[in-house]
């Protein structure tokens, strides 16, 4: 195993709460979820479907502040782990301690690592071997499902 990928595995393990049974703090019918979210909020949160690239105004947000789950409401990045990927998507180098899981994503030809919010479920999006120092991982998040509140 590479470095990077052993140290980026630690780091995600480190970070996350791993998914147990499909069961969360916050459950809610399907039917309301959806009157709770928007329709794209829905699509991603609950459906694991991605936003176009480019197309949310968090990847752009760099005031002071928490992004939060936008299906519960969970703290799970703080401003100061965000950078520029260059990707079209928020991204950050580390979550806020036990506000995330993951799970393996086969679904494009590849195993991807799927992070959702730990208390609600809902998919944010993937994480990645490719990021900035202190931990080298992207954690690409949909901005469609966070929210922003300033500090």
């Amino acid at each position: 195993m590479r470095r990077r990928s052993f140290l980026a595995s630690v780091a995600v393990i480190a970070f996350a709460t791993p998914l147990r049974a499909e069961t969360f703090e916050v459950t809610l019918s399907d039917a309301e979820w959806r009157a709770k979210l928007s329709d794209a909020a829905y699509r991603v949160l609950r459906q694991e479907e991605t936003e176009r690239a480019g197309s949310s105004p968090l990847d752009d947000e760099h005031r002071k502040g928490t992004f939060l789950c936008a299906g519960c409401d969970l703290p799970l990045f703080a401003s100061e782990t965000k950078f520029d990927s260059g990707t079209g998507w928020p991204s950050f180098y580390q979550p806020l301690a036990g506000a995330i899981g993951t799970k393996d994503d086969s679904s494009l030809f590849a195993t991807r690592t799927e992070v959702h919010c730990r208390r609600c479920g809902g998919h944010l999006g993937h994480v990645f071997d490719d990021g900035p120092k202190p931990t080298g991982l992207r954690y690409c998040m949909n901005g469609v499902a966070l929210k922003f509140v300033a500090a």
